[in-house]
């Protein structure tokens, strides 16, 4: 066998590694075929004699491009070109010190589009931090050399990205927990088609908004009440969230589209609930799952 078909054969048992930390990474098949096609280019014209981890290398390589293609997004505003649908990629098992591979599939396994949401409002090297460490056991050593950081730097990237999609922080404010009920009051009201315990969790001059209604309001319990029974497909997807730091849901649709729901509070009722759909408002929201 001569050394290019060797080297294709190398790069072929690290494919679809590579293509699955691409896809954490940029949430998109299209692109993460892109980056690993780069990573192939990048090992044809180098001294693949001198690489003594190609699996390391690659990962490095695929980490590197990914940053770039992120940081090249995130200035241009732009959306990934396909949401994820399909189910989530394992990391690699062994020979790396991030942790016990059986939770490192349960954490790829949970990593659905609620959570891609979050994954998409994390800086450029927050997202590369925590996906490469958190779910693909890479040191953060390696972390830091692809995120021009120190270890302890790249450490308190993954950190900062593990609290905020995770939700890692346990619910404490009283109010909070109290609006948490009442929120989950209403979902289980919106998916049972519970007329009368929507009403019972809603202010009487409560106020619904969607930015997908020209600017046009739905007051009192009553009319938003029967909107809310229509809500029932979202509101089975549906995860608590924290959006700008107030109680809300982030609902999936079809497995692709999602919306977001945020809500105040009067007197242990809900006041008002304010829907947001559109793409380009979705990305400028700051969101942190809540846990179970």
């Amino acid at each position: 066998m001569d050394e290019n078909a060797y080297l294709a054969e190398r790069f072929e048992e690290n494919r679809d590694h590579l293509k699955a930390v691409a896809h954490r990474m940029l949430g998109s098949q299209n692109e993460a075929e892109d980056a690993v096609q780069e990573a192939w280019l990048r090992l044809s014209r180098s001294e693949a004699g001198d690489i003594e981890n190609l699996g390391g290398w690659l990962t490095t390589v695929v980490g590197r491009v990914c940053l770039d293609m992120l940081r090249s997004r995130r200035s241009r505003r732009e959306e990934p070109f396909d949401p994820p649908t399909v189910p989530a990629p394992e990391p690699v098992r062994g020979g790396r010190d991030g942790g016990d591979p059986e939770e490192q599939v349960l954490l790829a396994d949970s990593v659905g589009l609620a959570m891609f949401v979050v994954l998409e409002t994390l800086e450029p090297a927050e997202r590369l931090a925590f996906v490469l460490h958190d779910m693909f056991a890479v040191p953060f050593d390696e972390v830091a050399r692809i995120v021009d950081r120190t270890p302890a730097a790249a450490r308190q990237l993954a950190s900062r990205a593990r609290r905020r999609v995770q939700g890692a922080e346990p619910v404490t404010d009283p109010d909070l927990a109290r609006r948490r009920t009442v929120v989950d009051a209403f979902l289980a009201a919106a998916r049972n088609g519970e007329f009368e315990a929507l009403v019972a969790v809603l202010d009487p001059d409560v106020v619904a908004r969607s930015d997908a209604g020209a600017g046009l309001a739905v007051r009192g319990a009553a009319a938003v009440a029967r909107q809310a029974m229509m809500f029932a497909p979202f509101a089975r997807s549906a995860q608590l969230v924290l959006v700008n730091g107030e109680l809300g849901v982030v609902s999936i649709r079809e497995g692709q589209q999602f919306s977001v729901m945020s809500f105040t509070f009067t007197d242990g009722r809900i006041a008002s609930l304010d829907a947001i759909t559109d793409r380009s408002h979705l990305r400028d929201l700051d969101l942190i799952l809540l846990a179970d």
